[in-house]
């Protein structure tokens, strides 16, 4: 499954390319995809939980 910052990541994307295309049909289109994303984010917890190296403990950080 896809993170919540993944999928607002890709949101802004698409909302910072309608702001620059003159083209209103794809401009139209790439709100509403931008729209869609922001929908399936919108229920996802605010962190990303991705899988963690198998040495790390619960209470421990992840190191990067």
């Amino acid at each position: 499954m896809l993170g919540k910052s993944y999928l607002t990541k890709q949101a802004s994307l698409l909302l910072e390319f309608a702001r620059t295309t003159s083209d209103s049909d794809l401009s139209a289109k790439l709100i509403s995809k931008a729209a869609d994303l922001k929908s399936q984010a919108d229920p996802l917890p605010d962190k990303d939980q991705g899988p963690k190296a198998p040495d790390v403990s619960p209470d421990e950080p992840a190191r990067s």
